[in-house]
């Protein structure tokens, strides 16, 4: 079974799949006019603004930053302390390179996912905004069917990636600390740590999407400020050896055997695993994050793209950055080719911090995990929730408790490959539903551009726009206004330059 999964695994993974993920973000930053570069600044003012408070909240929704929060207790998980360190074992310093390349393309095609779940974004029985990649294509493309697909694999790997692999993770990682405290487990203690989680994640899980994102507001701010804070200190006292590091990590991306002694030697390795490992953090071009932001109750869909381009920034360029940087820069030996993780990390930090650092480590792991779990048990019950109904909320997140004290009982190899593989079957038809809705997308972020983010251009405004069929969609599609009723498409008092 496991050899079937992996070689089902290397084909959804392989070259093809990396190149069309890349290709997609290309294809945006040049169809929509480099979002990631043109909008930077507002992105940043906004994420500030919301940031520091100085935000306006309805208690009932879901705001834009809280959002962002949610899309973020998602990607920055253990995949930004773990897989990191495995980037640059396995694929040389050189890996962050393309790391940070995949990142770049995929701040555009993050942008593209929040505005477009956004621009088709409805309103659930329960009142909240409900959004993603499955709305995208029944309302934006008129395929229920794909829209069923993407969700049937949505659920399977919030189960899998989103929970069991994070629970053992966690589970691990208090281990290893109560190891190193010279403290011997006691029996059944995988369990009983197993059993507090899922009675504490099924709580939160049970607050709905509002709650969630409440959690995640105070959660996620505060795990990977202390995190950088690590960082930025350990860096501060190794600031001697950065430019050596960031030469290292330049010339490994085209020599890698260069920078590695030859253990690394090929470039496509390096850009390879560099890709992949980016695309596995930050997730732009899954489609998942998109359920977050298609929950936000904003005045633009444009003004939540805005937050997209902060989340892979956030993700990837800041935290990745800083633990890559961390462990190029502490001096230890690196046996390249093999997959270290987890111990390499530690042992980068153990440099300057020496052995304790190894709990906070766990610490982070815990608070990653813990969010990764909540963020995924959004997208699950979110997919779970269109294919059954708005009422499978509780049901699903009785089933996903359930699994998170399986996680802590069960060797999670296959899980984690099945995961894997569903998650990049996820990715395909979110990629061709972002190139079809192009034209729209260029078209909002028009508006956007030239307007103060809450009117169009030219004066439309953005009922106008969320209730203005895509150049895509289908003659039967419906476009539920904010207001929550529904109507056909149409073009009114939109001015003759977007019609």
């Amino acid at each position: 079974m496991t050899k079937l999964l992996e070689t089902v695994n290397h084909f959804v993974w392989g070259i093809p799949a990396l190149l069309l993920i890349l290709f997609v973000g290309i294809w945006l930053t040049i169809r929509i006019g480099a979002p990631q570069v043109t909008l930077f600044p507002r992105a940043l003012q906004d994420f500030l603004h919301q940031f520091t408070g100085k935000r306006a909240e309805d208690p009932n929704q879901v705001s834009g930053y809280q959002a962002l929060c949610t899309a973020l207790a998602a990607t920055v998980g253990t995949g930004n302390i773990i897989g990191v360190a495995g980037a640059i074992s396995i694929g040389g310093p050189g890996a962050v390179f393309w790391m940070w390349v995949c990142a770049f393309l995929g701040m555009a095609t993050k942008y593209a996912e929040a505005t477009l779940s956004v621009r088709y974004h409805v309103r659930s029985q329960r009142g909240e905004w409900s959004g993603g990649p499955m709305y995208m294509m029944e309302l934006g493309l008129g395929k229920k069917w794909l829209a069923k697909v993407y969700c049937i694999f949505g659920v399977i790997a919030a189960f899998g990636v989103g929970n069991v692999t994070q629970i053992r993770a966690i589970i691990d990682s208090i281990d290893g600390a109560v190891k190193h405290l010279g403290i011997t487990p006691f029996d059944h203690m995988n369990l009983v740590v197993a059993a507090i989680l899922a009675l504490l994640l099924g709580i939160m899980l049970m607050g709905g999407a509002v709650g969630i994102g409440k959690v995640a507001q105070r959660l996620v701010p505060f795990a990977a400020a202390a995190y950088i804070l690590l960082c930025v200190a350990f860096l501060v006292i190794r600031i001697r050896v950065l430019p050596e590091v960031l030469y290292r990590i330049v010339a490994g991306a085209f020599t890698p055997q260069a920078v590695t002694g030859g253990m690394i030697g090929s470039f496509f390795q390096a850009l390879r695993i560099g890709a992949s490992r980016g695309v596995f953090t930050n997730e732009a071009g899954m489609g998942t994050a998109a359920i977050a932001h298609g929950g936000a109750d904003v005045s633009h869909p444009a003004r939540q793209g805005l937050m997209g381009i902060m989340e892979v920034f956030i993700d990837t360029i800041v935290i990745c950055s800083m633990t890559a940087l961390v462990i190029l820069s502490s001096g230890i030996s690196i046996d390249f080719g093999k997959d270290l993780g987890a111990y390499l990390t530690g042992q980068a930090f153990s440099t300057v911090y020496g052995g304790w650092v190894h709990i906070f480590l766990a610490a982070a792991l815990c608070a990653f995990g813990i969010a990764t779990v909540l963020g995924w048990g959004l997208y699950g019950a979110r997919c779970a929730q269109y294919l059954f109904g708005d009422d499978f909320w509780e049901p699903f997140v009785l089933i996903q408790v359930v699994f998170v004290v399986l996680g802590g009982a069960m060797q999670t190899d296959c899980v984690w490959l099945l995961a894997e593989t569903v998650n990049g079957l996820m990715a395909i038809p979110n990629l061709v539903t972002l190139i079809c809705l192009t034209p729209e997308l260029r078209r909002i972020t028009d508006t956007f551009r030239f307007s103060q983010g809450g009117t169009a251009a030219q004066g439309g405004t953005y009922e106008n726009i969320h209730q203005r069929k895509s150049l895509r969609t289908v003659p039967h599609a419906k476009i539920p206004s904010p207001g929550g009723q529904s109507g056909k498409a149409g073009k009114e008092n939109l001015s003759s330059e977007h019609r």
